[in-house]
């Protein structure tokens, strides 16, 4: 039986080992792929700092910022993950969220009362084409002027690997790990387009996130699990609790 993993690579081979040492056996099934997109550094903007939602937005940019005017300044991470990514692409000065969108605006705020940052200053965005929420008016609403670049896109996969069919087919799949709302519901088609819905979903679905799970309850999903924090060790736990009962 295995753990079925359906974020891009090369986050779901990071996934795979962490699972694997778990114990768990893993199939693959990225059900999106990274495409960059063309970015360009405004000369004339002043930023006062750059803020990361992933850590695909810094791995699309990181070739074309080698001895960049950005990587001196201070970098707000949304979690480790993008605070890694961020670190191997040369900026120095990161702050680290607690793990999602709204940790982050608050960790810019706590910024301005620690002065680290002036209210009013200037944010580099640096954002995938598919937002789950608007950080920038979010922000903008406490005063400050962000500047959105999109840096990647993450296109569906049409289908779903050979192997994979015939896991679902013939019940040796135990449960699917969800990262992301879009992941989820490009999930969901390339499941309806390869005939495997309905097996697809009658196994335990395990979620970074509430918003996630919504989007697999509204397709029929019943068994949903979602993380206690919005990070990889909380997903496996949750993982763990939702094959509890077959495991005792």
């Amino acid at each position: 039986m295995a753990i079925l993993v359906t974020r891009p690579h090369p986050d779901s081979e990071t996934t795979a080992a962490g699972l694997r040492a778990r114990g768990y056996e893993v199939l693959l099934a990225p059900v999106l792929k990274f495409e960059p997109v063309a970015f360009h550094d405004d000369d004339e903007m002043e930023y006062a700092a750059v803020i990361v939602t992933s850590a695909s937005a810094v791995r699309a940019v990181a070739p074309q910022l080698k001895d960049s005017r950005l990587l001196s300044l201070t970098l707000f991470a949304v979690g480790e993950r993008t605070a890694s990514a961020a670190g191997d692409a040369g900026f120095a000065k990161v702050i680290v969220a607690g793990g999602d969108a709204a940790m982050l605006r608050d960790c810019v705020l706590d910024s301005v009362r620690s002065r680290k940052l002036k209210k009013g200053s200037t944010l580099l965005y640096l954002a995938g084409a598919d937002l789950s929420r608007d950080l920038a008016a979010e922000l903008g609403a406490h005063g400050f002027n962000v500047v959105t670049q999109t840096t990647y896109r993450m296109a569906p996969i049409a289908g779903l690997p050979r192997q994979v069919c015939e896991g679902f087919a013939n019940h040796q799949i135990e449960a699917v790990l969800h990262y992301s709302t879009r992941s989820a519901r490009a999930f969901l088609d390339a499941t309806r387009a390869e005939g495997v819905e309905i097996s697809a979903l009658a196994i335990p679905q395990c979620c970074l996130s509430e918003n996630i799970a919504s989007a697999l309850r509204e397709a029929g999903a019943a068994q949903l699990t979602v993380a206690a924090s919005p990070d990889e060790n909380a997903l496996f736990d949750a993982l763990e609790r939702a094959l509890r009962p077959r495991l005792a």
